[in-house]
């Protein structure tokens, strides 16, 4: 379209001139890690709420 090259190939190339990505250092999905470590920190909070309760109300 308008003698434009296919979205594919532009983005084969885009990434064709990136370095390599390094070992360890890369986590490709950066909204994934924010909800991955939002929900240990839910579920860490919520153990630690809960164990109060029970120590709380236990005799």
């Amino acid at each position: 379209m308008f003698h434009r090259k296919p979205l594919e190939q532009r983005i084969a190339e885009r990434q064709a001139k990136l370095p390599p990505l390094k070992e360890g250092k890369h986590f490709e999905h950066g909204p994934a890690k924010f909800v991955f470590v939002a929900l240990i920190a839910i579920v860490v909070f919520l153990h630690v709420v809960g164990l109060a309760v029970v120590m709380h109300f236990s005799p």
